[in-house]
Order: C-alpha cells, then structure tokens, then sequence
C-alpha cells in the first residue's frame, strides 16, 4: 500500500465542515464535490476511493452492502445519522486515523 496514513472519502451527505476540520489536522480527505463525483452512486464513490487508497465515511448504510459484493475496499465508516454529532465524528475520525493504519483499516467496516 502507498500511504502509510489512512485518508477519507466522505460521501456527499458528509457535513463539510468536517472535510474541513480533517483538512486542517493534516489528513488527506476527498469529497465527492472535489473529485468530480456530486450526485453519482454509491458504487462510482467507492470505485474513486478504491483507487486513491480512501476509506469511505457515510451516513449511508447501503454502502454496508459492499463490504460482500465488491471485494477489496480501504475501509468503510459508517455513522447513523443519529449518532455522533459533527465534532464527536471528526474526533473519531481522527482517533481512526490515529490508531490504525491503513492496512488494519483496508476491508473493515468501522461503525461509529
């Protein structure tokens, strides 16, 4: 693997402020907006982060589906629209980042 670091795709209904707050703390983050990918399917935002070695964090629980029919992903963060609120979500995200790395990452869905 390229990176020794996690990086995040956020899906497009990932508030962003906290792409920006990640950005500030000096992880890679990728948008759907920033990537040319506003309003495209799920599978067309796991393939882009497949390739740039992101892990996909969502309040979309369809992406759970992928974790059996895709094969290899760099990893899924699954967060309930209920549960956290945004700056308990960028503190997880960062203690993700933290603690894992991308390998321990790469396949696993992390619920948050």
């Amino acid at each position: 693997m390229a990176s020794k670091r996690i990086g995040y795709h956020l899906d497009e209904h990932v508030d962003p402020i906290i792409a920006q707050a990640l950005v500030h703390y000096g992880i890679q983050v990728a948008t759907p907006t920033g990537v040319g990918l506003r309003a495209h399917g799920d599978a067309a935002q796991l393939m882009v982060a497949c390739q740039r070695q992101l892990a996909i964090v969502t309040h979309d629980a369809s992406f759970l589906r992928f974790t059996h029919d895709q094969g290899i992903h760099f990893g899924i963060i699954y967060c309930p629209h209920t549960d956290p609120t945004t700056s308990d979500l960028i503190r997880k995200l960062i203690l993700i980042y933290e603690v894992l790395s991308p390998e321990e990452l790469m396949g696993r869905v992390e619920i948050v």
